[in-house]
């Protein structure tokens, strides 16, 4: 049973003027921070700003790329071939990696956004295209997936470094994804519902899922959006839960499956 895990959230998401989500806020209780990347969301102040707040809140800093799809925050499915998908991981990777160095932070891992993310959970060539592409630019980064999906299929042949994710905030198919944004409930807005999932999932070492099926898997982070209303609150009560449960709260360590 896992009694360590990491809380890590979706952040800088913000884009010139317009101000996503409470940051400063999710930066003093998650562990680490998947940091928009500029194509989907963010520019390259709030990456920076971001990234500063990061370090200085000892968090660990992810690369959060997406689909070049400003106008619908990366949650549009897109098709791209393959080799051009890889480019435009690789693009965004080389900006978080170049912006953290002058910060003199680190990107410890890589998170594929939204609807990108979502494509890769069902096809693994599309997954292995994304992880082999940012594995070109940084061979030692931690690949975070979407815990029994195809991305961490793709993870497991390539023997990468990887963390395995379950989602605080989100409901779940059968099959280990998540249930689509358009249908009812697919979206967790309760804080305590969303802490009582988490401890029951940790404590099982299973995703699960809407039906009640158990998905065995290993549990090394537990995400939740920055950019819902209540992702504080939500952050604050899963932690508090995980914590009153023996839970420890810490940055992953990433390891091969």
């Amino acid at each position: 049973m896992t009694r360590t895990v990491d809380l890590n959230a979706d952040m800088g998401e913000s884009f010139g003027d317009w101000d996503m989500g409470d940051d400063a806020a999710l930066l003093r209780i998650v562990t680490s921070a998947n940091i928009a990347c500029g194509m989907h969301a963010g520019d390259w102040d709030v990456i920076a700003r971001t990234m500063q707040a990061a370090k200085a809140n000892s968090v660990g800093i992810g690369a959060h790329p997406g689909f070049a799809d400003l106008q619908g925050f990366g949650r549009r499915r897109m098709h791209v071939p393959l080799e051009s998908l890889g480019n435009l991981v690789r693009y965004q990777l080389g900006a978080a990696l170049g912006m953290a160095r002058a910060q003199g932070a680190e990107v410890r891992h890589l998170k594929l956004h939204g609807a990108l993310a979502n494509m890769a959970s069902e096809d693994k060539p599309m997954a292995r295209a994304c992880y082999e592409a940012a594995l070109s630019v940084d061979p030692e980064i931690i690949i975070m997936v979407l815990a029994g999906t195809a991305q961490q299929a793709a993870v497991s042949e390539l023997g990468c470094n990887a963390a395995c994710e379950i989602f605080a905030d989100r409901a779940y198919n059968d099959d280990a994804t998540l249930v689509d944004r358009s249908q009812p409930g697919a979206v967790i807005h309760d804080a305590e519902a969303a802490a009582k999932r988490m401890v029951d999932m940790v404590k099982a070492g299973a995703i699960i899922t809407e039906s009640g099926k158990h998905i065995p898997t290993r549990i090394d982070t537990i995400c939740l959006h920055g950019d819902t209303a209540e992702a504080v609150q939500i952050a604050a009560q899963v932690r508090g839960a995980l914590e009153a449960d023996g839970v420890t709260l810490k940055v992953f360590d990433g390891a091969p499956l």
